[in-house]
């Protein structure tokens, strides 16, 4: 539920920072220092008029602790939640977007693909593939009522686009049931037609349909308020592609040859057991995911058909592996990242950056450290160009040692309807959302 289509964290690199230079400085990302900059820096004739009237924590409450943590209003009974959508502005019409179909999946990804969130210089834009599209969209349970579309009512033309999907989300020791909102976007040109706070309210009532009053997005732009502030880290696998775009730079006193020799990888994997997840692991990845997970303050609940469909690798959308003991063949260990590319905008040699994105990693027996260098090398014999993670769970120890530079933007996680007591460390967050 974010109300613009801006950009999650960044695809870029910051080009004040390689991977020898120190990380963002943690006074400048905590929740009450992000907030007092932006109210330093709004206007009050331009604060969030739509997110001021919702029920999320709003900034003049931050820092009080006699507020209670849980939900912020009451669930209304089903009977009094608005039966008729939204009213659009005359031209448009709502259209539920059914991504079996084949047409309708072209058009989400075509409207994704040309209008979708750019880095702040216009020089890359997230390309959804459309099996990525299907993946993040069918988990089980999902509502085919929640995938919801604009049509311009003339041309029938797909205009705007907003999803959710359900999910189990803990918050210490509370299962909530929510939806997870993501793929705001409205198309450039209609961009100042105000759809996207009429969209937020129009997925907002369908979840409430279901009895589900609570939601998860995240933004890269600071909103009415966010649960943690996470940062973006970038491992560069194919230097020389990253440079030539303009992805990352030159490094002061590095060659192009110096540069690649510093990112080179091993060939293979190291750890003894280390192999492609498959269907019959399942049950010990599941137990695996769960034990761990238990110990964030936010995380998602997973059973066995969320593992299934989240984490079984599928080409080019879900790459998952794990290791298991050659003596006593206990699955111990578990990785995985998933494919977003973005396209390249205004390039004459390259049209596409193959991006890899840490998802979620469980380390046991194997250190961190090596069961994430085993990761950068698969990625890297699949021809990733670059391997992305958030700071989030035990991912900030061993960042640095594996050569990741820090990037140039944040990406703010947010709960509708559900106050925490207190803002969280990133390394207290066990969720990952696309």
């Amino acid at each position: 539920m974010e109300d613009n289509s801006s950009q999650p964290g960044s695809v870029k690199e910051n080009s004040d920072q390689n991977s020898e230079g120190n990380s963002p400085n943690k006074d400048d990302s905590s929740l009450e220092t992000i907030v007092r900059k932006f109210q330093d820096t709004v206007s009050l004739g331009k604060k969030h008029k739509f997110w001021e009237t919702q029920p999320v924590g709003q900034f003049k409450d931050v820092g009080d602790t006699s507020l209670p943590e849980g939900p912020i209003e009451p669930p209304t009974p089903l009977s009094e939640v608005k039966q008729e959508p939204y009213n659009l502005p005359s031209q448009y019409e709502w259209t539920t977007c059914d991504m079996d179909s084949e047409e309708t999946c072209n058009e989400v990804y075509n409207l994704l693909k040309n209008n979708y969130v750019e880095d702040d210089e216009n020089m890359f834009r997230f390309n959804y593939s459309k099996e990525f599209l299907r993946w993040a969209l069918r988990p089980p349970g999902f509502y085919r009522s929640w995938h919801i579309g604009v049509r311009a009512k003339t041309s029938k033309k797909l205009v705007a686009f907003i999803t959710g999907v359900p999910a189990r989300i803990r918050v210490r020791d509370e299962v909530v049931k929510m939806a997870e909102i993501n793929f705001l976007c409205v198309h450039k040109k209609l961009r100042t037609k105000r759809l996207a706070p009429v969209m937020i309210k129009e997925v907002t009532r369908r979840v409430h349909l279901e009895n589900i009053w609570q939601a998860a997005y995240t933004a890269g732009v600071v909103l009415p308020t966010p649960i943690t502030t996470c940062q973006y880290w970038h491992r560069s696998l194919n230097p020389k592609k990253l440079i030539d775009v303009g992805f990352s730079r030159l490094g002061a006193r590095m060659t192009m040859n110096r540069t690649i020799k510093l990112y080179k990888l091993p060939d293979s994997p190291a750890t003894p057991g280390f192999r492609k997840m498959e269907l019959c692991d399942v049950p010990a990845v599941t137990r695996l995911l769960r034990n761990y997970l238990s110990q964030f303050v936010v995380a998602p609940d997973f059973d066995e058909s969320d593992v299934e469909h989240w984490l079984l690798p599928t080409e080019d959308v879900v790459d998952s592996y794990l290791v298991e003991s050659p003596e006593t063949h206990e699955i111990t260990d578990f990785c995985s990242f998933y494919t977003l590319p973005s396209s390249i905008l205004g390039n004459q040699n390259y049209s596409s950056l193959k991006a890899a994105y840490s998802y979620y990693n469980v380390s046991t027996k194997t250190p961190l450290l090596q069961l994430m260098n085993d990761t950068l090398i698969v990625a890297k014999l699949k021809n990733f160009d670059v391997f992305n993670a958030l700071d989030v769970m035990h991912n900030e120890s061993v960042l640095k040692e594996l050569k990741f530079g820090p990037g140039d933007g944040q990406l703010h996680y947010y709960l509708y309807n559900y106050r925490t007591q207190s803002a969280l460390k990133p390394s207290e967050l066990g969720l990952v959302l696309l």
